[in-house]
């Protein structure tokens, strides 16, 4: 008797900064739903491929479920989980490239730059100087850059907007170390990705909040959404920044080091007057452990359960329910003079893309093969596109 069983391959992969178990097979839905009772299995787009982080733990799960109902094929060896550490890789730098990314992060911190645009300026350049760390920097050029994109970004598969962030990091690197043979005028952005935000239906965002029992999480839901509010907005609130009576929330130092104030839904202060009561926060209006600001990891794991439980199969991030308020905001009629004040936006043109996803005038567009079917209907006394059982 032959053995039916589906086939397995378990493998080993850098993904998302850390190393992944790779689950593959040929599509399978049963063996799909037994992958997703694993805690912490992900599907990744890009591989094309399930996934869960590397440890004796998440092998040893997978093995568990999937050895009853399949062959598996295990490529990961005993020595690629030893070698898992939890701990940044320690980056291999001569001493001339060291003190060099030393004076470029305070010229960073001297332009006033976030401590964000900082840290991913500083890692690019880093992994350049490291990946020629046997020359000298001065020596470093523009087919330098191209050989390490070709070798290192491409294969790696950074995308289209690190690509972006890297030759910016290098326009400014130029600028503070104008000894290195750069030229800064030939380096080429490439061109950004046209795609359109994802956004959640007004149905979908109330799903999500009622699913979401924990009422700190739920409340961070509501108010993301409600505000439009970035991620990292929302973890540097402070409860001074909240204006009960006059429904204000006061946005400090958001992206571009700007201000501005949004409006408080009057349907969240019950919530939210509730999450105060029980959690009691001390400076910040959503906290960790001991009184430290909330983090943006945690907001994306328990946001990816609550779209679990109420089955809302978009790739949803803290940035979708900003881009959904956005949205809604234009489907309701408000100017998008306003919604750019609202969001902060610093051109017209960013707010412009939400005109592309919103269904407000979308659905009141008649597809040609509608209106030809209806004029013919109207001629004929007949209609057309039901089911044929002559066929």
């Amino acid at each position: 008797m032959y053995n039916t069983l589906p086939n397995v391959t378990l493998e080993n992969r850098l993904h998302r900064n850390q190393e992944q178990i790779l689950i593959k097979f040929t599509y399978n839905e049963a063996l799909i739903k037994t992958i997703k009772s694993v805690p912490g299995t992900l599907w990744s787009h890009r591989l094309k491929s399930w996934y869960i982080p590397l440890s004796s733990k998440n092998l040893s799960a997978l093995k568990q479920v999937l050895k009853p109902i399949t062959n598996i094929k295990n490529n990961i060896t005993t020595t690629q989980l030893n070698s898992i550490k939890h701990q940044k890789r320690k980056r291999i730098l001569n001493k001339e490239s060291r003190e060099t990314l030393l004076g470029y992060m305070q010229y960073l911190k001297g332009k006033c730059y976030s401590d964000s645009t900082v840290k991913t300026y500083l890692t690019l350049t880093a992994d350049l100087l490291e990946f020629y760390n046997d020359k000298d920097v001065k020596s470093i050029n523009n087919r330098s850059v191209e050989i390490f994109i070709e070798q290192v970004m491409i294969p790696k598969r950074y995308a289209i907007s690190t690509h972006r962030q890297f030759i910016s990091s290098l326009k400014h690197f130029k600028a503070y170390y104008p000894e290195c043979a750069i030229e800064e005028l030939k380096l080429e952005l490439p061109k950004k990705d046209k795609l359109l935000p994802v956004v959640l239906s007004k149905k979908e965002v109330i799903d999500l909040i009622r699913v979401t029992s924990n009422l700190k999480h739920r409340c961070i839901i509501a108010l993301l959404y409600s505000c439009g509010l970035r991620v990292g907005e929302l973890l540097n609130l402070k409860l001074s920044d909240i204006d009960i009576d006059r429904r204000q929330v006061h946005i400090k130092r958001g992206k571009g080091r700007k201000d501005r104030y949004v409006i408080l839904a009057d349907s969240f202060l019950p919530l939210l007057n509730n999450y105060v009561n029980t959690f009691s926060p001390k400076i910040f209006v959503f906290e960790g452990q001991t009184s430290k600001k909330y983090s943006s990891e945690s907001i994306r794991a328990f946001l990816k359960r609550s779209c679990k439980a109420a089955q809302v199969n978009k790739r949803v991030t803290p940035h979708t329910l900003r881009h959904s308020y956005a949205t809604h905001l234009l489907e309701n009629g408000i100017d998008i003079r306003y919604i750019q004040e609202l969001l902060g936006h610093s051109r017209p043109e960013t707010t412009m893309v939400y005109t592309h996803v919103t269904k407000k005038d979308l659905l009141d567009i008649k597809s040609p093969l509608d209106i030809a079917v209806k004029t013919v209907e109207q001629t004929s006394h007949k209609q057309y596109f039901l089911p044929n059982n002559n066929l």
